[in-house]
């Protein structure tokens, strides 16, 4: 074998070592991401999760509004690059514990009664105005001590949660003013679950999101307004029980 042969051989074993050890980096990243994905949204190969969507409070026949839709096919494909598996169930049809399976809620408390009970029970801090009468403060939420009224295909707002307690698995809670909203909100999370589960690792976290004029930019644009899990976990004070003031003794002068 000359010395041109020799060469021509060990460039092509070079070559495929380097190919080799190229595609096993990438399989062992591309792995280490699915794992950090797992473990963040609570889903583990072949592992079962549920689907809670709303009903629209608008339609005559309580159809799932068209946006509640496509946030549900946004968290399936989530759900999907998972490995796991999803069942869809409508808010009144939900009755399983919290923690059982990693569970995605969409829609306010006025239309979806899961969503009501599990803000009742782990965001207590949190307020959401369901009146059905026109008003400034409809939808508003009350977060501690401030109010964020809604302005239609305007400035609207959505809570993004993502709850647990101990070794259950997670509630992702996807509460907004209007149904658009829902949908931004499970968009800015299939965008940013990455950085979010690196800030957050497996705890709770609430976040309010601005959706910016969503009449002409649909649920694109969404701003992070601030963390609000202190205040959406805290219990409002007790109002101050009214006190009726003892009566003075009087003195007869004899």
């Amino acid at each position: 074998m000359n010395d041109d042969v020799r060469n021509t051989v060990l460039g092509v074993i070079a070559a495929g070592i380097s190919a080799a050890l190229g595609w096993l980096a990438r399989t062992y990243l591309w792995k280490r991401r699915l794992r950090r994905k797992q473990a963040f949204f609570g889903l583990p190969d072949n592992s079962e999760t549920l689907l809670v969507v709303n009903r629209d409070a608008g339609s005559p026949d309580l159809a799932v509004h068209r946006y509640d839709v496509f946030a549900l096919l946004e968290l399936s494909a989530l759900i999907k690059d998972c490995g796991a598996n999803a069942q869809v169930v409508t808010q009144d049809a939900a009755q399983q514990g919290f923690g059982e399976r990693t569970e995605f809620c969409v829609g306010g408390p006025g239309s979806n009664r899961r969503m009501l009970a599990h803000m009742s029970a782990m965001l207590p801090g949190v307020r959401v105005n369901i009146d059905p009468e026109p008003g400034p403060d409809r939808g508003a939420f009350q977060i501690g001590t401030e109010r964020y009224r809604m302005e239609p295909g305007i400035t609207e707002y959505v809570l993004l949660a993502r709850i647990t307690t101990g070794q259950s698995r997670p509630v992702f809670l996807f509460c907004g003013q209007r149904a658009i909203t829902n949908q931004a909100a499970t968009r800015y999370l299939a965008r940013h679950h990455e950085q979010l589960a690196r800030k957050y690792g497996n705890k709770s976290f609430v976040l309010l999101l601005k959706v910016v004029n969503s009449q002409a930019y649909g649920p694109d644009v969404v701003e992070l307004v601030a963390d609000v899990t202190r205040a959406a976990q805290t219990s409002p004070p007790a109002p101050a029980a009214a006190t009726t003031p003892a009566p003075r003794n009087s003195h007869r002068s004899s």
